[in-house]
């Protein structure tokens, strides 16, 4: 008994010496964390940009307080820096990839990219201030010309051939979109109304439910990946092999929103199936089947080097810009749910004749 009351009060010392040291290691990680921010906030106050009016905005006053981490570091803001301070008018700028590509991102040497919008955006948006820009072609409605063909349609659902350039739902800064149109033409209809959702650039077919239930028995079947959905694409270079599966987790790149990165770590499970359709000296046409519904996932799978290589024509985003891109939804199967039956819809595209 004595053995063991002396054990207790060396364990109950040793364990206050013990909580003893970890308040006072908690307390130099607070004043850690707070010299840090102390010392990253001094830096963002010192860090500032010149305007062509000679106007200058530190990363605090351009970021609201909240700078991301890198902000600035591009080559576009300081080259535009210097030009302020030499009193000299930028006539043009693009930015260009030189070397190899990160293992998550997708960057072709000697290609042509747009600033990041996370980072540069609102630094850029500073600098150039006054100076003439070509438009913004998220701001433009390059879709507002074409108009809806709708393939199938009932009491119940409906599948429309969307056109390259139209979004599927409003955005932030353009309204018309298929959802809106469908709309228009269908007040009476209840519900979410699209199923799915196809990339503004992309062609092709989306399935639309004219009630709530209908809808909700439609997605299920997504979510349980009983739709099977085909692509058709056209591709900037020739694969190595003439069929295969893609396997490449996708998230979305928080410093530069649209793109979508691959991430191992926190990327979502994408998987595509392809094959070569026919091929010859200019051009490689390639049916795509994705097992997931990823944002981008086939043209990310296309581009990256771990998929093809090879980026779909007339990607602005991940490979060269062209008149339009050229990946379209030429096929969707899927359950009737009040016929009970089965039912595949085709659409070829209107960019070649297969």
């Amino acid at each position: 008994r004595h053995l063991q009351l002396e054990w207790k009060a060396k364990i109950a010392t040793a364990q206050a010496t013990f909580h003893r040291w970890e308040q006072e290691i908690e307390a130099l990680k607070e004043e850690r964390r707070q010299r840090s921010a102390q010392l990253q906030n001094q830096l963002f106050s010192e860090y500032a940009f010149l305007n062509r009016y000679g106007v200058t905005k530190n990363l605090l006053d351009l970021f609201e307080g909240n700078p991301p981490a890198g902000a600035g570091e591009c080559a576009a803001p300081k080259l535009l820096h210097y030009a302020f301070q030499q009193q000299l008018t930028p006539l043009a700028m693009a930015e260009f990839w030189w070397g190899q590509s990160p293992k998550s991102e997708i960057r072709k040497h000697q290609q042509f990219y747009p600033a990041c919008t996370g980072k540069c955006a609102p630094i850029l948006s500073h600098m150039l201030e006054g100076i003439p820009l070509e438009d913004n072609p998220f701001l433009v409605n390059e879709g507002q010309t074409k108009t809806l063909e709708i393939i199938y349609e009932d009491a119940y659902l409906m599948v429309i051939n969307k056109p390259e350039s139209l979004l599927s739902t409003p955005g932030k800064n353009i309204s018309d979109s298929v959802y809106t149109r469908i709309k228009a033409k269908y007040p009476e209809a209840t519900g979410p109304l699209l199923v799915h959702r196809l990339d503004q650039a992309t062609s092709g077919l989306l399935l639309i439910a004219k009630t709530q239930e209908i809808h909700k028995k439609l997605q299920y079947q997504f979510i349980s990946r009983k739709i099977e959905k085909k692509y058709i694409a056209v591709l900037e270079g020739v694969p190595q092999n003439s069929e295969g599966t893609i396997d490449l987790p996708l998230r979305v790149d928080l410093d530069n929103r649209p793109y979508q990165i691959v991430c191992e770590t926190y990327g979502k499970p994408a998987t595509t199936y392809w094959k070569i359709l026919q091929k010859d000296e200019k051009n490689v046409v390639v049916e795509l089947q994705p097992v997931t519904g990823r944002t981008h996932q086939l043209r990310v799978h296309a581009a990256h080097p771990g998929g093809l290589n090879c980026p779909i024509k007339g990607d602005d985003l991940y490979g060269t810009k062209a008149d339009r891109l050229f990946l379209h939804a030429f096929e969707i199967s899927f359950w009737h749910p009040i016929h009970k039956c089965g039912i595949t819809v085709k659409s070829e595209p209107d960019f070649f004749n297969i």
